[in-house]
């Protein structure tokens, strides 16, 4: 069907992986924004780089980020492409009321077939949910669906394991439903298992809070569903290439109709300000740079004192890269891409990101070393040019 924990503060890749691979400096960082169906844009760029043995040192991941995420790093690499087209083989919907002779009532069945019915392989409506949406039965009822045919597919998919052992750091976001606050959980820090990601994609109110530490988490997008921080404000740092795989398009069209109007607003909403983020970042970045430039005019001889060492170590040398891919907009997206899991929606953004991926292999920015006083350089994709038809 296709063709082509606590605070996570610890260290990334090992030693024994620092060495660069197709002459990328550094380590080699993955991450993935949530998106739904259009997730299968990210398993068309990895396969791009695993073509050209570029493997991730770290996944970071929310959402559908966190599913695919978990399935690269819990896996060894030559099982990782296989492993992504067997999970959006399985989620993708297959039917086709009017055997495609009239596309938009086909798209409008297929969206009402999966809010209704749900995917296989994905989630099932929750009998809770016939009650009313003001029954009170407990958090992991208050929600739409029930997501434990998700919990089999990860648990046939995922080799814990293999995770745990820590070949690839894998970091996942969410949200504590109580406090409201993010928190990236990190097999560095403690062994994740399959709650850890299923809590990284509870989106509410479609999908239940999952329980981790006796406590309720939902779904880390709808807090910051770009995690970039994650990298940005990992210590120690380390130089990075990050390949910044993202769904939502932070710029559009000014919309002409109120379905334009609400599509656009989803875009906004779910880009989660990645270029504030970086923006932001690379002002600290500049100062830790700054900082490290203010050593040399200290006198020798009060380099030493404590009190010295200590304002010092807030400066740094290290550079990050960022490699943003932007999944493009294809013919026929509409207020519903997410949960467009037709085999055909599938199969064109695993393409679109193929081949994006591709086109800025060719390029390789990352040759270019970033200037030392800002520390942070940002490549970004075309995502309108040469579109996946």
């Amino acid at each position: 069907m296709i063709n082509q924990a606590s605070s996570d503060t610890s260290g990334g890749a090992s030693a024994s992986s620092e060495p660069a691979r197709a002459g990328i400096p550094g380590q080699i960082v993955f991450v993935l924004q949530g998106g739904g169906a259009l997730g299968a844009y990210q398993a068309g760029v990895y396969e791009a780089l695993h073509e050209t043995a570029i493997e991730p040192d770290w996944v970071i991941g929310t959402s559908i980020g966190a599913i695919n995420g978990a399935i690269i790093a819990g896996n060894p690499p030559e099982q990782r492409i296989e492993r992504l087209k067997q999970f959006w083989e399985q989620v993708a919907y297959q039917g086709r009321a009017t055997a495609g002779l009239l596309p938009v009532l086909d798209d409008w069945l297929r969206s009402v077939s999966i809010m209704t019915r749900g995917i296989p392989a994905f989630f099932a409506p929750s009998l809770g949910s016939l009650l009313g949406m003001h029954s009170d039965g407990g958090v992991a009822p208050a929600a739409f669906y029930s997501t434990e045919p998700l919990r089999q597919t990860l648990l046939s998919l995922i080799d814990f394991g293999y995770l745990n052992s820590k070949a690839t750091r894998l970091t996942v976001g969410a949200v504590n439903v109580g406090s409201g606050r993010m928190r990236y959980f990190t097999n560095r820090d403690t062994p994740l298992d399959v709650d850890h990601v299923m809590a990284s994609a509870a989106f509410p109110p479609g999908f239940p809070a999952v329980r981790l530490e006796g406590e309720a988490w939902w779904d880390g997008g709808i807090y910051s569903n770009t995690p970039l921080e994650a990298v940005l404000d990992d210590h120690p740092r380390r130089d990075s290439v990050i390949f910044a795989v993202q769904l939502w398009p932070a710029h559009g069209r000014e919309p002409k109709s109120i379905l334009q109007a609400m599509s656009r607003q989803r875009d906004i909403q779910y880009s989660s300000r990645a270029e504030s983020h970086l923006e932001r970042q690379k002002q600290i970045h500049r100062l830790r740079h700054v900082i490290r430039e203010l050593e040399q005019y200290i006198p020798e001889d009060r380099r030493d004192a404590a009190e010295v060492r200590e304002l010092l170590g807030w400066g740094c040398g290290t550079t990050m890269q960022v490699i943003e891919l932007d999944a493009p907009r294809l013919p026929g997206d509409d207020l519903h891409k997410d949960i467009d899991f037709s085999s055909g929606g599938i199969r064109r953004r695993w393409a679109a990101g193929y081949a994006d991926t591709v086109r800025m292999l060719k390029k390789a920015p990352w040759r270019e070393p970033p200037d030392p006083m800002e520390g942070i350089a940002v490549y970004r994709s075309d995502p309108e040019a040469d579109p996946t038809p």
